[in-house]
């Protein structure tokens, strides 16, 4: 490499005097078009871009040409096994597209803030995971932000939004349980009266004619499981089943009962909610309802590229009991 170029950055300009060809020519052919280049041509093109070390300037291409072949992802914490999940997911969906995925981990009081960072740069869309008030979402689309909101259980005017069915998921894994003989089946997770695995808990119990069992109020967390689970072992009024929100949850209760040795599913038989990796290897394995993340991360990555129908489309996912051990039900 010529000495003066080794000393600063190489530019556009410096790879087409190498190959004695026009800029123009340089970013037809690094770009595929708009105009054909001959292959003698494109050749020298290429090797001078191998030879100089060339590297195309992403932040200008993008501005110039109004996209960054980038998708965002907002989620409320990528630590959390399901947005792991679902990270991983929606990167392999648009890399089989030719995009590059920026994940952010935000929360209610800074999405707004983080999807118009990632509006900033230029990005082809923004799949958000985590909640939203219907100003901003009209106020973020109205200012031309193509968004795809994940986990969202109703439709929302003029945007796309995708979720899995929790309330009806619920139901499945609670009448898993009465159908294997437990009356008396208790409740982990949220329980605001208007949270849908809850909804879904007390239509299954009503409609298999069996009282409510005990509510243990859990963070959506491993550490909300476990002092859930602490409360469960420490009650007089201890149920023959539990049905419990997340699978990280659940770990979490797994651990409290471990504890004070309470047997799962000999003492308490445990179905939970999502169907991540964790799930299968915990101890017991957890019976579970699956959500198909990577299906609706695919769809999610296709709207926001154009692939997909229209920008108000909803649409709820059903999700897959599986049954293993800690529910006392599995097939040895």
């Amino acid at each position: 490499m010529p000495s003066d170029l080794s000393k600063k950055a190489i530019t556009r300009a410096d790879v087409a005097r190498y190959a004695g060809v026009s800029t123009a020519v340089v970013s037809y052919t690094l770009n595929n078009g708009p105009k054909p280049v001959a292959f003698a041509t494109a050749e020298r093109v290429r090797n001078a871009v191998r030879v100089l070390g060339y590297r195309p300037n992403a932040a200008a291409r993008a501005l110039k040409r109004g996209s960054s072949d980038m998708i965002g992802l907002v989620v409320p914490d990528s630590s959390n096994p399901f947005f792991a999940e679902l990270a991983q997911a929606t990167e392999d969906a648009a890399e089989a597209l030719g995009y590059a995925l920026v994940v952010i981990n935000g929360n209610d009081s800074d999405v707004v803030q983080h999807v118009n960072r990632l509006a900033g740069r230029q990005v082809d869309g923004i799949i958000v995971a985590c909640d939203l008030r219907l100003v901003d979402i009209a106020n973020l689309t109205a200012s031309g932000i193509r968004l795809s909101l994940f986990n969202q259980l109703h439709p929302t005017e003029g945007t796309h939004a995708i979720g899995s069915d929790l309330f009806n998921g619920a139901k499945a894994g609670v009448f898993h349980l009465l159908q294997h003989g437990h009356t008396h089946i208790g409740f982990v997770g949220n329980t605001t009266p208007s949270d849908t695995r809850l909804r879904g808990w007390e239509d299954a119990l009503r409609e298999g004619g069996v009282a409510p069992g005990p509510r243990y109020p859990a963070g959506y967390s491993r550490e909300g499981g476990y002092a859930a689970g602490q409360k469960l072992v420490a009650s007089s009024d201890r149920p023959t089943a539990l049905f419990v929100s997340t699978d990280m949850q659940a770990v979490g209760v797994l651990r409290a009962l471990h504890e004070r040795g309470v047997e799962v599913p000999r003492e308490i038989a445990i179905v939970s909610l999502d169907g991540t990796p964790e799930s299968e290897y915990s101890w017991p394995a957890l019976t579970t309802l699956r959500q198909p993340v990577r299906q609706m991360a695919k769809d999610a990555v296709a709207h926001l590229l154009g692939h997909a129908e229209a920008a108000d489309d909803h649409r709820l996912y059903p999700l897959e009991l599986v049954v293993r051990q800690s529910c006392g039900c599995a097939l040895p």
